[in-house]
């Protein structure tokens, strides 16, 4: 090739590379279900502490601590309290007091026991609620 072909080829090569570089780095949706995980290690508080829809949030806690800690929890505690995920917030009292982390915890154990995986709940839990809260 000489030296004038390579110029002009020069920004095609150029724009191709960076398109490749930029569509192999934007991947949409997660595929592995443990690159989601919080890391929340801190047992969870008993349901039998609680009554209704709470002992049932924190029933779903305790049976797939696993898939609640693969979910972001919309109330937003991980800003204002430090939370990891959405399982942080069943080691403490802190799912007593709020909506949407027992209707975060509810769906999530619904779609798993529709047979649902970790990755799918995901998806279905933020499009439910990073409408809402925003």
């Amino acid at each position: 090739m000489s030296k004038m072909n390579l110029r002009r080829a020069a920004p095609v090569i150029f724009a191709f590379l960076t398109f490749f570089a930029l569509a192999s780095c934007s991947q949409t949706g997660v595929k592995d279900a443990s690159s989601l995980r919080g890391g929340e290690t801190r047992p969870t508080l008993s349901p039998l502490n609680y009554t209704g829809v709470t002992a049932l949030a924190y029933q779903a806690a305790r049976d797939i601590p696993e898939v609640l800690d693969s979910l972001y929890c919309y109330c937003d505690c991980a800003k204002h309290s430090g939370h990891k995920s959405l399982l942080s917030c069943y080691v403490d009292e802190h799912a007593v007091h709020c909506d949407i982390c027992i209707d975060e915890a509810l769906m999530a154990y619904d779609l798993h026991r529709q047979g649902k995986d970790a990755v799918a709940i995901r998806e279905a839990v933020d499009a439910r609620f990073a409408r809402a809260s925003h």
